[in-house]
């Protein structure tokens, strides 16, 4: 077998990632027939076809399963090693960080750390994974490099987080809605049917379990996946719903959507960053969490 250079682990590790050439091609800064040459290298040096057809895409052999997780860890310590001693040079900075967020939190921090990273750091790319289950696994692969959200999953000693903030929920109507000619009560709010966000299809949550402690009831008309899905639902139609505020605040400054305080004494929405150890001490990716502290926390906020 012969020997696979770090540029051919790092590539591989992309395809694996990727299960695309397509895709793994653009992360590579690579031609599609470039990267399928590569994938040929790699077939040649290991012995093993690596990723082969399965419909319409590729997926991974069982060699490459098994090596896939120690493959990851080894291509960052090299990175790693290579860094040791010298200083982040963040304007040569060429490389990939992936956030797992779900799309409220993307919206209002999404711009905000574009805004703070690309002026400085032109090679670094920000990718934002869709939420998946909410277990440490993709921050232990490496899948993921930050996870953004409220953090419930534990993780033991190999996770670590940091607080960004702390947020809470409000009501969103259309701005043309009726009820906004009107003077709006908390009983009145609740009258009209509601749109609920839930990747489960859950109905029901903490809100109702408040409004029921005061004699109070909502009728959910729609259930939706995705705070972006219930938006726009909410901006064209005569429903309402719940939006944690920050995300609620930007819907208002782009559509007019008209905003209500929801006093019921739920508990406020926390909001971190998490990161497996192993990139604890990574220049790059410290720079990357200092600057995300940063856009959720911009000094005129």
């Amino acid at each position: 077998m012969a020997q696979l250079d770090l540029n051919l682990l790092h590539a591989l590790d992309v395809l694996l990632t990727e299960g695309s050439v397509t895709a793994a091609a653009e992360r590579l800064h690579l031609s599609v027939p470039a990267t399928s040459r590569t994938l040929d290298r790699i077939r040649k040096a290991t012995g093993d076809p690596i990723l082969v057809r399965a419909g319409r895409g590729l997926v991974p052999t069982p060699r490459a399963l098994a090596m896939r997780p120690r493959l990851h860890e080894l291509v960052e310590e090299a990175q790693a090693l290579l860094e040791i001693g010298l200083d982040l040079d963040v304007a040569a900075l060429d490389r990939t960080f992936t956030l797992r967020a779900n799309d409220v939190l993307i919206g209002p921090l999404g711009a905000a750390l574009a805004e703070r990273v690309h002026p400085v750091a032109p090679g670094v790319r920000l990718r934002f994974a869709a939420e998946g289950a909410e277990d440490i696994t993709p921050l232990r692969d490496g899948t993921i490099d930050l996870e953004v959200g409220v953090i419930d999953h534990g993780g033991g000693a190999e996770i670590r987080t940091s607080p960004l903030y702390q947020d809470h929920l409000v009501g969103v109507l259309a701005a043309d809605h009726p009820l906004t000619r009107e003077k709006l009560t908390l009983r009145r709010f609740v009258s009209i049917p509601h749109i609920a966000i839930s990747r489960r299809g859950v109905a029901r949550g903490a809100f109702d379990d408040a409004l029921e402690e005061r004699g109070l009831r909502r009728t959910v008309a729609v259930v939706v996946p995705t705070f972006t899905s219930a938006a726009h639902v909410v901006l064209t139609s005569e429903l309402v719903g719940l939006f944690p505020a920050r995300y609620a605040r930007q819907l208002a400054a782009t559509s007019g959507a008209r905003l209500f305080p929801v006093d019921l004494g739920l508990p406020l929405l926390s909001i971190s960053q998490a990161w497996h150890l192993r990139h604890d001490k990574d220049p790059a990716h410290r720079w990357l969490r200092d600057q995300l502290h940063l856009a959720a926390n911009p000094p005129d906020h």
